[in-house]
C-alpha cells in the first residue's frame, strides 16, 4: 500500500496518464524503495515487539517460532540498506526522506512506540510521507503539491493507530508500556482518535479544490468518509478491533479516490 501511495503521489504531480514518461527505472526505484523500507520497518518492529506480541498477537512470526529474532533483525537491516540505496538513485530529496524515515522506523520500534502519542504521531508522519516521497522526484514543488495529501493521510493514520492502542491495551499494560489509552484511559483516547478522524473527513474535499481533482474523487472519497465515520462510531461503542480494521479499509478507499481523482485532474 505504501509503494502504491508513493507512485500515486508521483502520478498526481505529473498526471497519472503521464506516468510512463517518467520511465520504468524511476518508477521501479520509487515503488521498490518504499516497499523495501516498509518491509524493513515491519521486521524491526517484530524484533523489538517479540515479548509484547507473545501476549497480544501470539501467532506473529517470532512468537510462533516461525522466525527467529536475529533473522528478523538481519532481514530488516538488509532491506533498509537496499531501500536507501534505491532512493539515492532517484535524487537527493528521495535519499534524505528514505534515510530519515528508516532511522525513524528504528527509533519508533525501539523507543517511540512505548511513548504516549509520540509513537502515534511518528506512524502518522511515516504514512503521510509516502505521498511526499512520491512528489520528491519533482523537487520542492512536488513536495508542496503533496503536502495536503500528507496531512490527510497523517490524520487518518493517527486515528487508526490510537484505535489499535485501545485494542492492545491489556497486553501493553502488562508490558509496562506508556501508550495514550494507558496514560489517559480508553475513553479519552477514543475521543482523541475520533477527533483526528473527523478532521480528516472534514478536510477530505481539499484535494478536489487544491489539486484540480475530477468530480469522481468526491464520489469515491465520500464512500471513504462514510467508512471513517462508521469506524468512529464503532470505536465509540467499544469495538476497537473492528474500528481499527475499518479505518484501514477506509484508508485504502481514500487511496483509490486519489488515483481516480487524478485521472481527470493533475498538473
Amino acid at each position: 500500500m505504501a509503494g502504491v501511495a508513493a507512485v500515486t503521489g508521483a502520478g498526481i504531480v505529473c498526471g497519472i496518464t503521464e506516468l510512463p514518461i517518467l520511465g520504468a527505472v524511476l518508477l521501479f526505484s520509487l515503488f521498490s524503495s518504499v516497499f523495501l523500507i516498509t518491509g524493513a520497518g515491519n521486521a524491526i518492529n517484530d524484533y523489538f515487539d517479540a515479548d509484547i506480541d507473545a501476549i497480544n498477537k501470539p501467532m506473529r512470526p517470532i512468537p510462533s517460532g516461525r522466525v527467529s529474532r536475529n533473522a528478523a533483525l538481519y532481514l530488516s537491516l538488509s532491506l533498509f540498506g537496499l531501500g536507501i540505496a534505491l532512493a539515492y538513485t532517484i535524487n537527493v530529496i528521495c535519499f534524505a526522506i528514505a534515510l530519515t524515515n528508516s532511522l525513524m522506523l528504528i527509533v519508533y520500534a525501539r523507543n517511540l512506540k512505548r511513548t504516549a502519542l509520540a509513537g502515534n504521531i511518528s506512524v502518522g508522519y511515516l504514512t503521510g510521507s509516502t505521498f511526499l516521497y512520491g512528489g520528491a522526484p519533482f523537487g520542492i514543488p512536488g513536495l508542496v503539491r503533496m503536502s495536503g495529501l500528507f496531512a490527510l493521510a497523517m490524520l487518518a493514520t493517527l486515528a487508526r493507530e490510537i484505535a489499535k492502542d485501545i485494542e492492545d491495551i491489556n497486553g501493553d499494560s502488562a508490558m509496562g508500556l506508556d501508550t495514550l489509552p494507558i496514560r489517559i484511559g480508553s475513553r479519552r483516547a477514543g475521543y482523541a482518535a475520533s477527533a483526528f478522524g473527523v478532521i480528516a473527513v472534514l478536510l477530505s474535499p481539499v484535494p478536489y479544490l487544491s489539486l484540480g481533482f475530477s468530480v469522481w474523487y468526491l464520489a469515491v472519497v465520500m464512500f471513504a468518509d462514510l467508512c471513517f465515520l462508521i469506524a468512529i462510531l464503532r470505536l465509540r461503542s467499544g469495538d476497537a478491533a473492528g474500528s481499527s480494521r475499518l479505518f484501514k479499509r477506509a484508508m485504502m478507499v481514500a487511496l483509490a479516490a486519489f488515483v481516480v481523482g487524478s485521472l481527470g485532474g493533475g498538473a
